[in-house]
């Protein structure tokens, strides 16, 4: 839905199931609901979030009329596409494997440059378009800094293919389309200097070379058109998992040339460490609760001094609580947005709030907003509510804050 100048919604991988059927039935459940509990009567969009499987079917010309009539007929509009998870995502053991298959690979390509064909066919005229994707991979999948480069370097030129793609659909039918990656705890990418230093040692330097050997052009051309094309996904969770303060972030961002395609909405659970060893007991027990065994529940731990202390997993944090010097934890948990307690614990919902009205104040930063909190499933019994219920309340939140 249009509130000012933003596109919002939420991302459509809170439901499970795979297919194009399932994914498409549940639209249709969902959407009508949600609209309806907001209260909403214009048209309103969609944060679409296509699996491998059910983009192979929805490329079919029958099947995206069918969705494009759906679409006119329900008063709604695809205007970002959630490109990071290839496959399976819920009621199984996801964990680091939602970053396979990563960009060292033909067939993430070949799925990501998929999903833009069909969103510029879905893409209603004057508006941009977006895909959020991956921060490359998985670092514990390489063990050097070796490997590291070799895989920087083909995710890098399989990314310049997919700009050469953009830049055509650009050129055919007017629609921009842009590639927003989205750095994360332990990804190749995990935060904004990781991300500026791939932008610059890579897609700017040998990147953009590749490209304007292709076209035959100066670097100043195929520059443009890696900076149009390649933007980040600014997940809002992820940042402040990583202590990121978002004014600082945006505006080294900014100094960049890079330009953020899009903010994801969404909230870490945050907690003090207690100095007593019987707190420190039960905080653990209480803990557990969230320990579930289908996503990665990254843990960044600060020390009184400042240093930051990661473990990959929060069994792995857990099994360290007794002894730790940590003042305080963040956990890759993406708990609902509209509340900053959760019991004993705190999420970091003030980043959310820094994040909008940098936003407000800050016209052209971006226009795409969308509520990504996607374990409602996995949360503990007493945040449960329906997923209609829980999906309005979120972004009756987000445009409360908004307006």
């Amino acid at each position: 839905m249009k509130i000012k100048d933003f596109h919002l919604s939420y991302c459509s991988n809170i439901h499970a199931g795979e297919s194009w059927e399932a994914t498409f039935q549940n639209l249709k459940i969902y959407i009508p609901e949600v609209k309806n509990r907001l209260g909403h009567k214009g048209s309103f969009g969609i944060g679409l979030r296509l699996s491998n499987e059910a983009s192979l079917t929805l490329e079919s010309p029958d099947r995206l009329k069918e969705f494009q009539e759906w679409l006119l007929r329900t008063n709604a509009y695809v205007y970002t596409l959630n490109g990071f998870p290839f496959g399976g995502f819920h009621r199984t053991k996801v964990k680091e494997q939602v970053h396979a298959p990563d960009w060292t690979t033909e067939a993430r390509r070949d799925y990501t440059i998929r999903c833009f064909r069909i969103l510029a066919q879905l893409l209603p005229e004057g508006m941009e378009g977006g895909i959020s994707t991956s921060p490359l991979s998985y670092r514990y999948w390489f063990a050097d800094e070796t490997a590291k480069k070799e895989a920087y370097q083909i995710a890098c030129m399989y990314l310049i293919e997919v700009v050469e793609v953009l830049n055509q659909i650009k050129k055919e039918t007017g629609k921009l389309l842009h590639l927003d990656l989205e750095p994360e705890p332990d990804g190749l990418i995990e935060n904004s200097k990781e991300l500026i230093r791939f932008f610059k040692v890579w897609l700017l330097a040998k990147g953009k070379k590749a490209l304007s050997k292709k076209w035959n052009s100066d670097d100043k051309e195929a520059e443009q058109a890696i900076l149009t094309h390649i933007q980040v996904c600014y997940d809002v969770c992820h940042f402040a998992i990583v202590y990121e303060k978002p004014e600082q972030t945006f505006k080294k961002l900014e100094q960049a040339g890079i330009r953020v395609g899009k903010i994801q909405l969404s909230a870490a659970l945050q907690l003090l460490i207690p100095p007593l060893a019987r707190e420190r007991f039960s905080l653990a027990k209480r803990l557990q609760k969230f320990a579930d065994t289908t996503y990665l529940h990254q843990v960044v731990g600060r020390k009184n001094g400042g240093e930051l202390t990661t473990f990959p997993d929060l069994p792995q944090a857990i099994a360290k609580l007794e002894t730790t010097e940590d003042l305080e934890w963040r956990v890759h948990f993406h708990v609902p947005i509209f509340l900053e307690n959760y019991g004993t614990f705190q999420s970091t919902q003030g980043d959310i709030l820094k994040v909008l009205a940098y936003a407000l104040n800050n016209p052209g930063l971006t226009r795409h907003l969308e509520v990504e909190t996607y374990t409602w499933e996995v949360l503990p019994e007493d945040t449960h509510l329906t997923l209609g219920e829980a999906i309005s309340r979120e972004l009756a939140w987000v445009r409360e804050q908004l307006q």
